[in-house]
C-alpha cells in the first residue's frame, strides 16, 4: 500500500498485513460516528432544517474561523499533487507531532480526526465481559462503539461541579475494559482535574485502559495526561485538529499511547489520510500563534455570552471550551425549533438532561444573532409553541 511509511522508526505500526487485516475488520465494525453525525441526527429528530450555507450553526462544536492562513496556503499549494498518496507526509507529520508531544514517534498514530481512534479503542479494549465506564452526560461516540461491541455501558452522573466523578466511575465496575474521560467534557465544557485523572490511573484495575479524550484541551487551562503515556501507563490520549485548529471538514487527529496499545487499534482500522489534512495539520502545528490567539478569541466571545446570560437570568453551566449548556426549563427541542425559524441552529439535548441545550461558541457576530433569537424563543410561552407546532403539522398533513 503506497500510503504506508517506509521509514522503520515511523511505520512499525503500519504494515501491509495489519493494514489489509484492519480494512476487513473496519467493515464489520462500522459505523464510526462523529460529532457531525450526532448533530445531524439531532437536527432531523427535532425537525429543523438541515445544513445550508446561509444559516448560523452553533450545533456541532465547529470552529467558524476555519484553517489558519498557513494551513490554507499549504492546502492550495499541495492540490496539484492530489493524485498522489504522498507517503512521506505521514512520517513528516508524525515526527513533528511526536516531537511537540515529547514522545517517541511510534507512540503516535495519525487518523482522519479523533473519532476513528476513539471508536477503535473502545472496540479493542471492551467486550461482552469488559465494560465501558463513562460520564453522563458526555460525548456519545464511545457508548455507541461499546454497544456495537456488545459491551456493558456504565454511565456515571457527573459530580456536583460537573467534572467526572472519578471515584464513582472506578466503583461502577471493578474490571472494565475502558474508562473514558473527555477533558474538557463534551457537552458541558467543564474540566476534570489532573489530580482526578492521576487518581484514576493509579487506582484502576489491572489492564483497564484510561482513554482520555483531549479534543478540546487547547481551549482550556486543563493539564494534559500525556505524562502517563510517557511513563508507559495504560493510557491512550486522543487529539483532534477539528476544534481550535479549524480543520473539522479537512480531517486530522491522533491517538497517543504505548506502541503495543496502538497496535491493537490497527486490528479495527487505519484508513489512508487525505494529503490536504496532513499538510494542513503540519502547517497548523508550525504556527506558534494559532493556539493562544484563538484560545483568547473564543474565551472572550464565550465570556461575553456568559455575561449576557447572567444579565438576563438564564441558567447555564460555566465552561472552558467552545461549547456550554443552558437550562431552558422546558424540553430543549422546543427552543431549538423556535430558533431554527430564525436560521440560528443550536445543539442537542442529552437524555439525562432533557431541558438543557448545548450551544457552540461562534463568531462574535454569530453570538449576537444567538442572543436575539434565544431571547425571542425563551419569551415564547410553551403553550404558544405547542399550538404553532400543531398548526404546522396540520398544514403538512401530519395530524388528523
Amino acid at each position: 500500500m503506497s500510503q504506508l511509511l517506509n521509514d522503520p522508526a515511523a511505520c512499525s505500526l503500519l504494515t501491509r498485513r495489519s493494514f489489509l487485516r484492519s480494512a476487513t475488520a473496519t467493515l464489520a465494525a462500522a459505523p464510526i460516528l462523529t460529532e457531525a453525525h450526532f448533530a445531524l441526527a439531532a437536527a432531523r429528530e427535532a425537525g429543523v432544517p438541515e445544513f445550508t450555507m446561509q444559516g448560523i450553526y452553533l450545533d456541532a462544536n465547529e470552529n467558524p474561523l476555519g484553517p489558519c492562513e498557513h494551513a490554507r496556503k499549504a492546502i492550495a499549494d499541495i492540490i496539484p499533487n492530489g493524485g498522489r498518496y504522498a507517503p512521506p507526509l505521514y512520517f513528516d507529520l508524525m515526527k513533528l507531532y511526536a516531537e511537540q508531544m515529547g514522545v517517541p514517534v511510534d507512540y503516535v498514530m495519525v487518523y482522519d480526526g479523533s473519532s476513528p481512534p476513539l471508536h477503535y479503542s473502545v472496540l479493542a479494549f471492551t467486550s461482552a465481559t469488559r465494560s465501558l465506564v463513562c460520564a453522563n452526560p458526555t460525548y456519545e461516540a464511545a457508548q455507541r462503539a461499546a454497544e456495537i461491541n456488545r459491551a456493558t455501558v456504565h454511565a456515571v452522573p457527573l459530580a456536583k461541579d460537573h467534572s467526572h466523578d472519578v471515584e464513582a466511575m472506578l466503583k461502577a465496575d471493578n474490571n472494565p475494559g475502558v474508562i473514558y474521560i473527555c477533558n474538557p467534557n463534551n457537552p458541558t465544557g467543564t474540566i476534570t482535574s489532573k489530580e482526578q485523572i492521576d487518581y484514576a490511573v493509579a487506582k484502576k484495575h489491572g489492564d483497564t485502559i484510561i482513554l482520555v479524550d483531549e479534543a478540546y484541551i487547547h481551549l482550556s487551562d486543563a493539564t494534559s495526561a500525556i505524562d502517563h503515556v510517557k511513563a508507559g501507563k495504560d493510557v491512550v490520549i486522543l487529539r483532534t485538529f477539528s476544534k481550535i485548529y479549524g480543520l473539522a471538514g479537512i480531517r486530522c487527529g491522533f491517538a497517543i499511547g504505548r506502541p503495543e496499545l496502538l497496535k491493537k487499534l490497527l486490528d479495527y482500522g487505519q484508513s489512508p489520510m487525505p494529503i490536504t489534512g496532513m499538510i494542513a495539520a503540519q502547517a497548523s502545528l508550525l504556527d506558534t500563534q494559532l493556539v493562544p490567539t484563538r484560545k483568547k478569541l473564543i474565551a472572550d466571545t464565550r465570556n461575553n455570552t456568559f455575561a449576557w446570560l447572567k444579565q438576563n437570568d438564564y441558567s447555564f453551566i460555566p465552561s472552558q471550551s467552545n461549547c456550554f449548556m443552558i437550562d431552558v426549563k422546558r424540553p430543549g427541542v422546543q427552543i431549538r425549533q423556535l430558533m431554527a425559524q430564525d436560521g440560528v441552529h443550536i445543539g442537542r439535548s442529552w437524555s439525562v438532561w432533557p431541558t438543557y441545550v448545548r450551544v457552540t461558541v461562534g463568531l462574535p457576530s454569530e453570538m449576537d444573532a444567538f442572543k436575539t433569537s434565544f431571547k425571542k424563543a425563551m419569551d415564547t410561552p410553551a403553550t404558544a409553541f405547542n399550538e404553532d407546532l400543531r398548526a404546522r403539522r396540520n398544514r403538512d398533513g401530519l395530524f388528523a
